[in-house]
């Protein structure tokens, strides 16, 4: 329990959800499972992983170019190579936006909560960094990803929706 409006998927596939996202955001049932389903994805795709295994390359490649071409060199490798990071952190968030949103539809729970639960997080978020400076998409991004994934999974959720009748 903590104000903290955030949750996230640590390597081993612990999740870790704040009631401060509940709360301060007003959830509803329908955005819980979106925002399960997103960490849930984190870990089926093993993204703390592999994401701990990027930056260790880049790492060492930096160092390498440094050793190699200079410390000046290995400093803009560095920076480089973090922004290329910051790139891979985008599509690991983008890809588990989707999975999440298509694991919600299937559990019953409707995939149009992911847009309101991104509007809201888009106003959560005034004055956040430039999309290319930050680990995640942009929520205008995500709310546009998850509008054209709409028609895929809707009948996901229409079909475990029947069957809860």
């Amino acid at each position: 329990k903590a104000p903290t409006v955030n949750a996230f998927c640590m390597p081993g596939g612990k999740i870790a959800v704040f009631t401060g996202i509940i709360d301060t955001l007003q959830l509803t049932d329908d955005e819980i499972a979106i925002v399960m389903g997103h960490e849930i994805s984190h870990a089926l795709r093993e993204h703390a992983r592999t994401r701990s295994a990027k930056q260790t390359l880049s790492q060492l490649g930096s160092v390498a170019i440094a050793y190699f071409l200079g410390d000046g060199y290995g400093q803009i490798a560095q920076q480089g190579l973090g922004l290329l990071n910051l790139t891979f952190s985008r599509n690991d968030e983008r890809e588990a936006d989707l999975i999440g949103l298509e694991l919600a539809a299937r559990a019953g729970h409707n995939p149009e909560a992911g847009i309101a639960l991104w509007e809201k997080m888009g106003k959560a978020q005034k004055g956040a960094p430039p999309q290319w400076l930050s680990t995640h998409p942009s929520s205008a991004d995500r709310i546009a990803r998850i509008r054209a994934a709409l028609p895929k999974v809707q009948p996901l959720y229409e079909k475990a929706r029947l069957a809860k009748q």
